[in-house]
C-alpha cells in the first residue's frame, strides 16, 4: 500500500468505472471522474471528480491516451493543486477535508479521444472512460463569442481563462463563499438574481424549484445599497404623494425604450435587438412573482416619442404668442428659423456636414447592422477609427476645417466619440415604456432580495486581505455622523461593485492596475436634471393643436426636452408632465438655483409654450431631481471622451482583488437600462468563470445572450 493513501473503511464495491478496452484497468481506482465524456477543443468545462479513498499529496489531473500509466506520457496537464492533509491543502479548507471534487479545463485546439487520468505525487490514482472530442462551436447561440476582444463581439471566457494562470483556475470554489453586491441598482439586482436564480430555463422553472438551489447553490450573497430604495437612476416620480395606479408620475431617470425602426422607403421593420434583454427580464420576474403582488408584475405599453403637436425650437410664435409644433412648422417653413442667416460660411458648412455624415456612414445598411447586433456593431466603429475622434476633432484635425466652421457645425464644448449607437435608438419608429413607471421593474425585484439588501448602508472603502484573499468592505449609515458614528465592517470573499467611479474616486481601494485606477480616476460623468409638473387637468391634449404624447424643444435657455405622458390618452383629472430636461453644463447652472426660483423659470416657460392655461392649471405640485447632487450617483451617466471608451474596456475585463465592476459605465453602450443590464451579465460570467463554475457561466451566457445576439 502507497504511503500517501489510507484507505476508507466503507465497502468500494460497484463503484468503479468501467475501463475502455484499449486501457489496462487499474488495480485500485481511488478517484473516479463523472460525465458526460465529451470534450469541446478549445473550449473550457468543469470536471467533477469523486474521492473513493482518503487521498494526501499533490494532485494532478492530466489528458492523454487512455492507457498511458505514466504522467509525462500526457497529452497536456490540466492542473496540479494539493489535498488531503497535505500543509499546502490549507487553501482549500472550504472543501470536504480540504479535497476540492469540481475543477476548471482549459482544452487545447488540438485534441484526439482519450481519458483524464489522476495522479498523486505522479502515481496513477484514477482514469475516466473515453471522451469523445468535438468542435467548438461557434454558431449563432454558441456559448461563447468567437473572438478574445472587449471590443466586441462579447466576453470570451475561453481566452479569459487562457490568460490565467492554470494553477490559479484549476480549482473551482465551494458554493459557500460570500459575495457582497455595491449597490442596488439595476445592474446590482440582475447580478444578484441572475447568479442565483435564473439558470433553469423559464419553460421548466416551475417544476424545478429545487434544481436552481442545487444547480448552483450560491446562496451567500448580499447587497449593500446607500439609499432607501432599489432601483439607482430607474427612478420614477409620482406626484403629490400619488401611488402608481393614480397614473400622476413621471421618470426622474430613463423613461422609454426603443423597440423597432419601419424604413420609410421600403416599409420593413427590425427590432432594435439589444433592447429584448429588458423585456426577457420582464418576463422573468413575472414568472418569479407569480404568486406575489399584482404591483410586482412587470408591463409595457407604448411610449410616444414623436407627436404631430409637439414643440419646436423656433423663435417664431403663433398670433397667440404660443409656440408652434411639428406639423405646422412642417407645412410652413416661415415658422422656423432659417440657419443659414446664422452661418459664417454657408458652404463650407454643409461641406462640413456631409463630411460627418460620409464619415459616420449610417447607411440604412449600417442601421440594421448596429440594431442587429450592438457588440459588433461597437467593434467595427473601433477598427473604423470613429472612437478616434470626436465631431469636433474629426472637422478640425483631419478635414482641415478652421475653428469657426467647426464651431458653427458642432459643439466644440464636445469630446465625445462618434459612437453612434443612440443615433441608431433615435431612429427607433417604436418605443416601449414600463406602465405605471420604470421604478416597477427594480421594485419587481424587492421579493427576491429585500431580506439580503442592506438599505442605507454607505460604503466608503473596500480593503484586500492578502492573508484570507477576502475582502473588508467599511461604510456608515447613510445621513450619520462621519465624526461620532462608528465604521461597520462586513468581509466578502468576492465583490461586485456597481457604483459609479466618480464616487469611487474617494474610497479607500486596493492598489488596483494602474488602467483600473485611471478609469476610476478620469472615466467623465454627464449631470443631468428633470424636472415634473403636476396640473389640475391634461390642459396640453385639449389645446386648438392638441399635443397627444411625445416629446419636443422650445427655443427658450435651459428648458431642453419637454415630454408630454403617454399613458392615459385624454383622460379626466390632473395630468403630470416633464417640463424640463437637461444635461451637462446646462444642468450645473440650473442646479445651482434655488429650488424654487428654477420651478418659476420653468412654468414661466409652460405658460409661453402653451398659453395662460398652463398658469390656471398648474396645482403647484412638481418633483426636480439633480442627479450631479445626488449623493448616491453624484451625476448621471457615463459619458467617455475619446479615447477613453477603447482605452478602459479591457480593464472592466478583468478581476482584480476579487472584484468585478459592472454598471452602465462599463457597458459598450451606456446611459440605457440594456447598458447596465448587458454589463451584469458580463460580469456575472466574469466572476463564475474565475471561481471556476464553468457550465453555470455558460448557462448565465446562453440564457441572457444567446437568445437574442447572433454570436
Amino acid at each position: 500500500m502507497p504511503s500517501f493513501l489510507r484507505l476508507a473503511s466503507v465497502v468500494l464495491a460497484g463503484v468503479l468505472f468501467a475501463q475502455h478496452a484499449a486501457s489496462e484497468p487499474l488495480p485500485r481506482q481511488h478517484v473516479s471522474f463523472t460525465g458526460p465524456l465529451e470534450v469541446e477543443a478549445n473550449g473550457i468545462q468543469n470536471v467533477n471528480v469523486r474521492y473513493l479513498s482518503d487521498l494526501h499529496g499533490e494532485l494532478t489531473l492530466a489528458y492523454g491516451a487512455c492507457d498511458m500509466d505514466n504522467i509525462h506520457e500526457a497529452h497536456h496537464r490540466i492542473g496540479s493543486t494539493h489535498i488531503g492533509e497535505h500543509p499546502n491543502a490549507k487553501r482549500h479548507v472550504d472543501w470536504a477535508d480540504r479535497r476540492p471534487t469540481k475543477f476548471v479545463w482549459v482544452a487545447p485546439e488540438h485534441l484526439q479521444s482519450g481519458c483524464l487520468h489522476a495522479f498523486i505525487d505522479e502515481e496513477l490514482v484514477g482514469r475516466s472512460d473515453e471522451y469523445q472530442v468535438r468542435p467548438r462551436k461557434m454558431k449563432k447561440r454558441a456559448t461563447f463569442a468567437e473572438v478574445s476582444d472587449p471590443m466586441g463581439p462579447w466576453f470570451d471566457g475561453v481566452e479569459y481563462l487562457k490568460q490565467k494562470n492554470a494553477n490559479e483556475t484549476f480549482v473551482a470554489a465551494t458554493k459557500e463563499k460570500k459575495f457582497g453586491i455595491i449597490g442596488g441598482g439595476i445592474s446590482g439586482l440582475m447580478t444578484a438574481v441572475s447568479d442565483i436564480d435564473f439558470f433553469v430555463p423559464l419553460d421548466s422553472r416551475a417544476n424545478h424549484t429545487k434544481l436552481i438551489l442545487e444547480s448552483v447553490g450560491i446562496h451567500n450573497w448580499k447587497i449593500l445599497e446607500s439609499s432607501d430604495r432599489l432601483g439607482g437612476r430607474m427612478h420614477t416620480a409620482y406626484l403629490n404623494n400619488s401611488k402608481p395606479e393614480d397614473y400622476q408620475y413621471h421618470e426622474l431617470g430613463p423613461m422609454r425604450f426603443p423597440y423597432s425602426i419601419t424604413d420609410a422607403e421600403t416599409n420593413e421593420t427590425f427590432a432594435i435587438e439589444d433592447q429584448k434583454m429588458i423585456f426577457q427580464l420582464a418576463d422573468v420576474l413575472n414568472e418569479l412573482n407569480q404568486d406575489e403582488d399584482p404591483a410586482y408584475q412587470v408591463n409595457f405599453i407604448p411610449w410616444i416619442q414623436t407627436s404631430a403637436n409637439a414643440p419646436v425650437a423656433t423663435s417664431k410664435r403663433r398670433p397667440d404668442g404660443t409656440i408652434p409644433g411639428r406639423m405646422e412648422t412642417k407645412l410652413d417653413p416661415s415658422l422656423l428659423d432659417n440657419a443659414n442667416s446664422s452661418y459664417s460660411n454657408v458652404t463650407a458648412v454643409y461641406e462640413a456636414m456631409a463630411a460627418l455624415d460620409d464619415f459616420k456612414g449610417l447607411t440604412p445598411e449600417r442601421i440594421r447592422f448596429y440594431a442587429k447586433d450592438i457588440f459588433r456593431a461597437h467593434k467595427q466603429a473601433v477598427e473604423l477609427g470613429m472612437l478616434d475622434f470626436s465631431e469636433v476633432e474629426y472637422l478640425r484635425h483631419v478635414m482641415g476645417y478652421d475653428a469657426n466652421i467647426t464651431d458653427q457645425v458642432t459643439s466644440t464644448a464636445v469630446s465625445w466619440p462618434m459612437w453612434e449607437f443612440e443615433t441608431v435608438y433615435f431612429m427607433a419608429t417604436e418605443w416601449r415604456t414600463i406602465d405605471k413607471g420604470l421604478s416597477r421593474m427594480p421594485e419587481a425585484f424587492r421579493p427576491l432580495v429585500e431580506n439580503r439588501t442592506s438599505f442605507g448602508t454607505k460604503v466608503f472603502g473596500v480593503k484586500h486581505n492578502e492573508d484570507s484573499n477576502s475582502l473588508t468592505v467599511s461604510s456608515r449609515p447613510t445621513g450619520s455622523d462621519p465624526w461620532t458614528v462608528e465604521t461597520k465592517t462586513e468581509e466578502f470573499d468576492y465583490i461586485f461593485n456597481s457604483v459609479p467611479f466618480n464616487l469611487l474616486r474617494f474610497w479607500e481601494l486596493p492598489p488596483h492596475s494602474s488602467l483600473m485606477r485611471r478609469a476610476i480616476d478620469r472615466t467623465v460623468f454627464d449631470g443631468a436634471v428633470k424636472i415634473a409638473m403636476q396640473y389640475k387637468e391634461r390642459y396640453w391634449e385639449h389645446l386648438e393643436h392638441p399635443i397627444i404624447g411625445g416629446c419636443g424643444r422650445v427655443d427658450i435657455y435651459g428648458i431642453g426636452q419637454i415630454c408630454y405622458p403617454s399613458y392615459k390618452i385624454n383622460s379626466t383629472g390632473p395630468g403630470v408632465m416633464l417640463t424640463s430636461y437637461i444635461s451637462s453644463s446646462d444642468a450645473v447652472v440650473a442646479c445651482a438655483m434655488p429650488e424654487a426660483e428654477h420651478i418659476a423659470y420653468i412654468q414661466r416657460a409652460m405658460v409661453e409654450l402653451h398659453g395662460p392655461i398652463a398658469d390656471e392649471m398648474f396645482t403647484g405640485n412638481y418633483a426636480r431631481h439633480c442627479w450631479e447632487q445626488d449623493e448616491h450617483h453624484a451625476g448621471s451617466w457615463a459619458v467617455p471622451i475619446v479615447p477613453q471608451q477603447q482605452l478602459y474596456l479591457p480593464a472592466f475585463w478583468q478581476t482584480e482583488f476579487n472584484t468585478v465592476f459592472i454598471g452602465e459605465h462599463t457597458s459598450y453602450t451606456h446611459s440605457w437600462v440594456f447598458s447596465a443590464l448587458e454589463s451584469a451579465v458580463r460580469g456575472s460570467v466574469q466572476m463564475l468563470l474565475d471561481i471556476g463554475l464553468v457550465e453555470e457561466a455558460k448557462e448565465v451566457n446562453r440564457f441572457w445572450m444567446a437568445r437574442w445576439i447572433n454570436l
